[in-house]
């Protein structure tokens, strides 16, 4: 494997088409604000690298990214690339991931809004997320001691298991399909509505009308299956019916589409 070491790179497509390539302590920063860095790359590491600049990893595959920084300018960090691993990173800029395969993560702290749209077939472990529309349409998702904290999370994801995790949401798990939820606390309002053959193992549900036009949706404790689930109330606020407030059955998800900017025509 080839090695590019200590290095500062701004210029457009710097390491483009690279392969079997470890870049080490570089820097992709500078006054020529140069964008999309390791495009089109395959067999690639970053390790111990810092990104500020937009769009590095589009189009590749095969990438490892370890021990690395992704500031709020390196926005669109990742885009249509497969089989990544990503470990000790913070991932700080707007849709850091987004339509990627083949994704496993661990012990990385993300703050991005619009994270993880379309992703398919996704491991995290141990990490921090912020975000709003969290993982909006993926499926294949397996997430373990993640917590995570943001409004609209997990809307129309399919197929997924979440254990061990920690859940500080609103309207979460909206239209979800074939989803696990194991030994785990969601604290939020409106859960999981509209979802079909969802089912809460062993969790702590916190907030105010869960489960509303739902199929098939349940709680397992301790080896029973109860249908439906308790809503605990939220700290602080009395814990009595508001039929008066009750939501309409009308209401729409929340999402909204992507925002500009982050598709540039190279």
């Amino acid at each position: 494997m080839n090695r590019i070491e200590n290095k500062t790179l701004d210029q457009e497509r710097a390491l483009y088409g690279l392969r079997d390539t470890l870049v080490v302590n570089c820097k992709f920063d500078g006054p020529a604000d140069g964008e999309s860095a390791f495009k089109e790359c395959t067999d690639v590491e970053a390790d111990g690298c810092f990104f500020n600049l937009r769009y590095p990893f589009w189009h590749d595959e095969g990438l490892t990214i370890r021990n690395s920084e992704m500031t709020e300018l390196c926005r669109a960090a990742l885009w249509y690339s497969h089989h990544i691993t990503i470990a000790d990173t913070k991932l700080h800029g707007i849709k850091a991931l987004r339509e990627c395969s083949q994704v496993k993560m661990t012990g990385c702290d993300i703050v991005s809004p619009e994270f993880g749209w379309s992703v398919h077939d996704m491991e995290m472990e141990d990490c921090d997320a912020q975000a709003e529309y969290f993982m909006m349409r993926s499926t294949g998702l397996h997430f373990t001691n993640v917590r995570m904290q943001g409004k609209y999370s997990f809307q129309y994801i399919e197929d997924s298991v979440f254990e061990n995790c920690t859940f500080d949401t609103k309207d979460a798990f909206w239209h979800a399909k074939n989803v696990v939820v194991r030994n785990s606390t969601v604290k939020g309002e409106y859960l999981a509505w509209y979802c079909e053959n969802v089912t809460f193992e062993n969790c702590t549900i916190i907030g105010t009308q869960p489960l509303c036009y739902c199929q098939k949706a349940h709680q397992l404790q301790d080896g029973g299956l109860r249908p439906g689930l308790r809503a605990l109330p939220r700290p602080g606020k009395p814990h009595r019916a508001h039929p008066q407030h009750q939501e309409s059955p009308h209401r729409q998800p929340h999402h909204r589409a992507p925002g500009g900017g982050d598709h540039p025509g190279h």
